[in-house]
């Protein structure tokens, strides 16, 4: 099959579930092409990405965010690219039937791009509901031919964040063909907002097993305690009641250290609350860090924290796919009772799940995590064994190829019954 991936950026260390399926398609015989809002981080980068050869696969929309220099560009595109197929440039400026997605020339410049290469597709999987609008409506123009399978990941289908685009999602539930969720939470919220039901298959995220090893966690003697979270920061991560958890359990370990990968617009404040709290000399803050840095440090670590919340904006966690990550590679998880998290963990075996924002609660069982090291070991199994059921990459891109399958070729010998895959 041939296959286009409409993403926001390309490469993305955050997203490495979106690389494992565009790899897993190709390590399958699948031809992929890479259809990105704007290039990700270049500097630091996941080795398949070179291994794959996967910047040759990908182009970029190019639209500057700067308006004026925005307007000024697409003037040049318009004229090197009208003579091309002049009905469907004008149909990607039509803003009364397309509103912002249009006006913001968002369409114009896809087209451009697109109207350079023959863009034919079996499918063309979007993922974030706002790819899927885009993608819709680019093939309802015809500048791209396919059948579209969009991807819900948690912030995507959140009301407050669809508040002013409700109209438009409606377009795209009465134009996709199919529709993939990542939790039973995110598809919930997917079909109050409008998306049917007979057409969402709940997909879990998953992971490359193998980059993943397993190691079983114990304590040696006067050995520091690591915790570790990976997570961008934002509000929705909660890292500041993981935090004031941490201080809290330090009045009485002094033999801890808290370790958070990730980056974002709350850094300031979160390293500003450790100086407060007294605990910056316990606490790193180490910026993004590449795949292998990542898998270092789960393997260099005892506990994972991930202390999600519902952000003041609406924003929520949706899988939370590290979780499934640390679990792999031995680690008890601390998590909070929020949104999709329950899915992915196993409350009581794997890990503990607490109440949203409670700072205590979280103290209370990080305090029952150092002080029976012993149990880690058997958090671990029971935590890899879940991950080995449920996220292998290799059972998932099979079962999203014979999905693919079922999309492009439904009336043929090659259906297949994806009774078990539909949402309930």
């Amino acid at each position: 099959m041939k296959i286009a991936f409409i993403v926001n950026q390309f490469p993305s260390l955050s997203e490495t579930f979106i690389l494992n399926q565009i790899t897993g398609l190709i390590d399958r015989g699948h031809e992929v092409d890479i259809y990105a809002n704007q290039p990700g981080d270049t500097i630091k980068i996941h080795s398949n990405v070179l291994n794959y050869s996967l910047l040759e696969r990908t182009y970029y929309v190019g639209k500057p965010n700067n308006r004026l220099w925005r307007g000024l560009k697409a003037f040049n595109l318009l004229f090197m690219n009208f003579w091309r197929n002049p009905i469907i440039i004008v149909r990607s400026l039509n803003i009364f039937k397309y509103g912002e997605i249009s006006a913001s020339l968002t369409l114009f410049y896809a087209v451009a791009k697109l109207l350079e290469k023959k863009s034919v597709y079996d499918i063309i999987h979007c993922h974030f509901a706002p790819n899927g609008v885009k993608g819709s409506i680019l093939r309802e123009i015809g500048v791209i031919q396919g059948n579209i399978v969009t991807t819900f990941h948690g912030y995507d289908v959140n009301e407050k964040s669809l508040m002013y685009n409700a109209e438009i999602y409606k377009l795209t539930f009465s134009m996709g063909d199919l529709y993939t969720t990542n939790t039973t939470f995110t598809g919930n919220k997917a079909i109050k907002l409008g998306c049917p039901v007979d057409k969402l298959i709940k997909l879990p995220v998953g992971l490359d097993l193998s980059q993943y090893t397993f190691q079983k966690r114990q304590l040696c003697p006067n050995e520091t305690i690591k915790i570790l979270t990976i997570a961008r920061l934002v509000e929705k991560k909660g890292i500041e009641y993981s935090i004031k958890a941490i201080a809290n359990v330090l009045k009485n370990y002094s033999n801890l250290e808290y370790q958070i990968v990730g980056d974002g617009p709350l850094r300031e404040s979160l390293e500003k609350l450790a100086i407060e709290l007294k605990v910056i000399n316990k606490i790193k803050f180490l910026g993004w860090q590449t795949q292998d840095e990542v898998c270092q440090l789960y393997a260099d670590s005892h506990i994972f924290i991930l202390s999600s919340v519902t952000a003041s904006n609406g924003d929520q966690e949706g899988q939370g796919l590290v979780l499934q990550e640390a679990q792999a590679m031995g680690l008890p998880i601390l998590s909070t009772l929020h949104n999709g998290i329950p899915d992915g963990v196993l409350d009581g075996k794997s890990g503990f799940l607490v109440p949203e924002r409670d700072v205590d609660a979280l103290a209370e069982k990080l305090r029952y995590l150092v002080e029976h090291p012993e149990s880690w070991g058997s958090m671990g199994l029971a935590g890899r064994k879940f991950v080995e059921e449920h996220y292998d990459i290799n059972k998932l891109n099979n079962r999203l190829v014979e999905i693919y399958k079922n999309v492009s070729y439904p009336d043929t010998a090659q259906k297949t019954a994806l009774t078990a895959s539909v949402y309930i």
